[in-house]
């Protein structure tokens, strides 16, 4: 087992450092305007015009962040300090607070829009930052968006966290986080991407009321979007906690696994950790439903209509090594550590790009490769995979 160990630690640092990295500081910064590129498409070809999002530009943060913690690399630094000043110079909202959804190339407000999966993701970015370097501006603004969060989107009467609201945190009509969601008032991913940021922030500042928020995240997973009887988590909810969709998304399943285990760890709350560590190792056998002999993880079943969307996205493989990682390095679980090292494989062989570096959206259900999808954009960044590296090289 340690030889596999070593072996996986080798290669996800080379990947991390040869392949991911150096795609984001070579072709992603954006000399002219400032910050970083909107857009580079499948087919390698830069989008110098496209709109800036929030949560890309909070992903690089958090990525350049961590790896500076890690690797003490200048360069990484560098990038991360660059978003870091993306995120405060231009997407924080000076006179409402929060962040916005998105800017023009040029740097200006694009789509004001309170998104507050956005929120989260600068608060993650910015925890990091000062966890990798004690920089207390990036600790000032991360607690002043977590104020945001609690003052304006936190449901007092039934608990839980609202989706979006207008520029001046008013109502909209349109809450959805992408096309591909339901337009409701709650939805487990929003949910997951502040338990995720909280657990970051905990870890530099030991506030009460985070610690209960953080607490209370945990119970909401627990209690109220977890299905208590197939332990995959329910995707979009209304006001009350009701859902009446049918859709099982594998690879939120095993990033929530993992995330949900190690903010628990982070709370040092022995007692929640007991009651949860059951629900943990459910949750992501859950997910294995989804995981191929290939070892490719499928991304989502319409439970309603047995419709499979079997396409392998980058994002739910990297989550899957780390989910099935974090069942190995706690529980002992030996089948999970096979799983994690055979969709390494996976990824190695069908979605890293060695000719022009990072990693291809998808495969596809049919075996083709998918160069449609960005490979760096709105959705398409370095967290995800660059995350997967990092928690493997620091776990082991």
């Amino acid at each position: 087992m340690e030889t596999t160990i070593e072996r996986l630690k080798e290669e996800v640092q080379q990947v991390l450092t040869t392949n991911i990295l150096p795609y984001w500081i070579e072709k992603m910064q954006d000399r002219g305007n400032g910050g970083f590129y909107g857009r580079i498409t499948g087919q390698e070809c830069l989008v110098a015009e496209a709109e800036k999002g929030a949560v890309m530009n909070a992903r690089i943060l958090w990525t350049f962040s961590a790896a500076y913690r890690l690797l003490h690399k200048t360069e990484y630094l560098e990038i991360a300090t660059r978003a870091k000043r993306e995120i405060i110079d231009r997407f924080y909202d000076t006179q409402f607070g929060g962040v916005y959804w998105s800017i023009d190339a040029h740097g200006q407000p694009l789509d004001t829009k309170k998104q507050v999966y956005a929120i989260g993701f600068a608060i993650y970015g910015l925890s990091e930052y000062h966890r990798a370097t004690a920089d207390d501006e990036a600790l000032e603004y991360a607690v002043r968006l977590f104020h945001d969060i609690e003052l304006h989107c936190f449901d007092k009467g039934k608990n839980g966290y609202y989706e979006a609201f207008s520029r001046e945190w008013g109502e909209i009509a349109d809450m959805r986080l992408s096309d591909k969601d339901a337009n409701e008032r709650k939805t487990m991913n929003t949910h997951l991407h502040i338990l995720e940021p909280y657990t970051n922030l905990f870890r530099i500042w030991k506030d009460e009321m985070l610690k209960s928020r953080l607490h209370n995240l945990i119970r909401l997973f627990i209690d109220e979007i977890m299905d208590m009887d197939t332990r995959h988590l329910q995707l979009f909810f209304d006001d009350n906690w009701r859902s009446n969709y049918h859709i099982i998304s594998y690879g939120h399943d095993i990033e929530a696994s993992w995330l949900i285990h190690e903010a628990a760890l982070v709370l040092a709350d022995r007692q929640l950790l007991t009651e949860i560590e059951m629900y943990i190792v459910e949750m992501a056998e859950a997910a294995a439903e989804g995981f191929l002999s290939d070892g490719g993880m499928i991304y989502e079943l319409r439970t309603d209509s047995s419709s499979i969307d079997a396409d392998r996205h980058w994002w739910v493989q990297a989550e899957t090594v780390v989910g099935f990682m974090n069942l190995y390095q706690h529980f002992g679980d030996k089948l999970s550590l096979s799983r994690a090292v055979r969709c390494w494989e996976f990824i190695k062989k069908y979605l890293i790009d060695y000719a022009n570096g990072e990693w291809y959206w998808s495969l596809s259900a049919d075996g083709t490769v998918n160069r449609e999808d960005d490979k760096a954009g709105f959705w398409k960044c370095p967290y995800h995979n660059g995350r997967m590296c990092m928690e493997i090289m620091e776990r082991f």
